[in-house]
């Protein structure tokens, strides 16, 4: 009898780049949905526009290099770096400003080193780092949750807030707990919240944004796109050393659920630093990348210049990357230890 000669890998069923990305997008919808409902329609037209942008960017860079629009735009990574980046940005920001960072993030961070695969860095956090640096007044100017400043702007007036240049009114602006923590001066933590309900209100608001984040992290999990090594790692180290210091002094730290329910700790976790290009790919190596996010986010929030720094401290961390993969590949079947590099 003839034995069936077949070779690894063995595909079980089909998958391609495509499918992947959009279950990533569709597990971000429910975040989105949740800040619209908060923040009003400002995420929404921010998110459609610069997906729209990113897909135009990429054709017109994939036409200069002869590429075939149709295999690369199906793979759907230009509109997942879209919206990911739409996802961090404050909801009223400047059409040209975010035109800026979809530019950055798509030619510079993605295409400049030759698409998909090839980039060492996130191209989101990449378009999101520079607009914060460069552009400082516009990237910290946020709307507050309706339900907290009472003032809603109807879906024209936030075209206009937008597209038009009509500045954002003062009744609807907000500072973000993370940023009204970091500059409470010589208040306490309990002075601070106890000073105001509209604060402690929005502090809410910014923990339902980050549970429906948390929804979507937890069915990429169950669908097996992403798996448990880097978010979990991030998010016991960020509670450990979060409550290592609340623990010693309470009065000027915050607590673990409070650095684990405001900002983009949950986009963060699970749909940027999971990026399957920039991160580390060994499973150890992915434990080490998503504790040492966990401890930069801390330390930058905590003694930083930037009250979040979930992009920061991913970028660090994916030019430590390729670093991790060396120190942590595997043993291979028949050997006694790893082998690390090309050996003479």
């Amino acid at each position: 009898m003839a034995l069936m000669r077949l070779s690894s890998p063995h595909v079980h069923r089909p998958g391609k780049t495509g499918d992947v990305m959009k279950q990533v997008i569709a597990a971000a919808l429910p975040g989105l949905a949740t800040l619209v409902w908060y923040f009003g329609w400002g995420p929404l037209i921010n998110a459609v526009f610069a997906v729209t942008l990113a897909l135009l960017f990429e054709a017109v860079i994939l036409k200069l290099r002869r590429r075939p629009l149709g295999f690369y735009l199906g793979d759907f990574s230009a509109a997942l770096t879209g919206l990911l980046l739409a996802l961090a940005l404050p909801p009223y920001l400047p059409w040209w400003t975010t035109t800026v960072g979809v530019f950055v993030a798509i030619v510079i961070a993605k295409q400049l080193y030759g698409g998909l695969g090839q980039n060492p860095f996130n191209p989101a956090m990449i378009g999101y780092a520079l607009l914060l640096i460069s552009f400082p007044v516009e990237m910290t100017r946020w709307a507050g949750p309706q339900e907290v400043t009472g003032a809603q702007l109807s879906f024209v007036d936030a075209l206009a807030v937008i597209f038009a240049g009509q500045g954002l009114p003062d009744a609807v602006t907000m500072a973000t707990p993370l940023e009204t923590f970091k500059h409470k001066g010589a208040l306490t933590a309990d002075e601070l919240w106890a000073q105001s309900a509209q604060l402690l209100a929005g502090l809410h608001a910014w923990q339902a944004v980050n549970l429906a984040f948390l929804l979507g992290g937890i069915y990429l999990l169950l669908r097996r796109i992403i798996t448990w090594h880097i978010p979990g790692a991030l998010l016991f180290t960020l509670f450990m050393v979060s409550g290592f210091f609340y623990g010693a002094d309470p009065s000027n730290h915050g607590s673990p659920l409070f650095h684990l329910s405001t900002g983009a700790i949950m986009l963060g976790a699970f749909f940027i630093a999971t990026d399957p290009v920039t991160a580390a790919t060994s499973n150890k190596g992915k434990l080490v990348f998503g504790a040492s996010i966990g401890l930069l986010i801390y330390i930058i929030r905590t003694w930083g210049n930037y009250p979040d720094a979930v992009a920061f401290s991913v970028l660090l961390m994916n030019l430590a990357a390729p670093f991790l993969d060396y120190y942590t590949r595997p043993r291979t079947y028949g050997h006694k230890q790893p082998q690390k590099g090309i050996k003479r």
